[in-house]
């Protein structure tokens, strides 16, 4: 199993465990980011050491190859040289490096194939992370919008229940009672604090008021004949005192 199948194993066993769980969608995306960046890390990581792994091939082959040349031109010197023991000891050198030479090539090219598919796969899930951090804010929105709708349906279908109703029919029945009461032992401390009659009395000079009132009105309107008697004007204090008849005491005794 190679790491990008782990990865996406490890991904899909998160994302499934959180599911089951039934957790905070938000809370879960963001950790699922967070783990990808972790696996993306170590996927780099792997990139990097196959990377090494193909240089290192290529230095091998490359070597094996000088090693080749150089052989062969040192036997080229001891065919000049006359020594064709030594030319024939070269050649065979020079067949050993270019069998290696052979082999680190064929072990470099294989080398080179998987690095450009581990490097084309991290550049994918380098991609696939970046469209997940770009989606996570539309998932949490839906998701948020979602528990939003499923509360107001639980919400409406609790209003549906008509127990709910009921009580708030009794508890109206209950304060009517109460205010029906407290008027009535409202009333009940009028009548014995004498404050009802003194009301009574308070009406009727309301009554009698408007009464005149009324009155006024139609006179002055016509309706009404006016008074045509004056006042007896007052009387002064002259008017008062008693009138001189003229008559003297003394000759009244005389005359008696």
């Amino acid at each position: 199993m190679s790491i990008f199948d782990r990865i996406g194993l490890l991904v899909r066993s998160n994302l499934n465990a959180a599911v089951s769980q039934a957790e905070d969608p938000e809370k879960i995306l963001n950790q699922l980011l967070i783990d990808m960046r972790d696996q993306f890390i170590q996927a780099k990581q792997q990139v990097a050491v196959a990377i090494a792994d193909e240089k290192r091939l290529e230095a091998k082959m490359i070597a094996a190859k000088q090693g080749q040349a150089e052989w062969e031109r040192k036997a080229m010197l001891a065919v000049q040289a006359g020594d064709d023991g030594l030319a024939t000891q070269a050649l065979a050198r020079q067949q050993e490096q270019a069998g290696l030479a052979s082999q680190w090539e064929t072990q470099f090219t294989a080398q080179h194939a998987a690095t450009e598919q581990l490097r084309a796969a991290l550049l994918q899930l380098n991609d696939k992370i970046e469209e997940a951090k770009r989606k996570k804010d539309l998932l949490i929105a839906r998701a948020k919008r979602a528990e939003a709708q499923k509360t107001i349906q639980n919400t409406m279908s609790g209003l549906n229940d008509n127990s709910a109703f009921d009580t708030f029919g009794r508890m109206t029945d209950k304060v009517d009672q109460i205010e029906a009461e407290a008027s009535a032992s409202a009333e009940l401390a009028a009548d014995v604090s004498g404050a009802t009659l003194e009301d009574k009395f308070k009406k009727l000079e309301q009554g009698q008021g408007q009464s005149d009132a009324l009155l006024a009105l139609k006179q002055k309107m016509g309706l009404l004949p006016t008074a045509t008697m004056k006042p007896a004007p007052a009387l002064s204090a002259d008017e008062f005192a008693v009138p001189d008849i003229g008559i003297d005491l003394g000759d009244k005794q005389k005359a008696h």
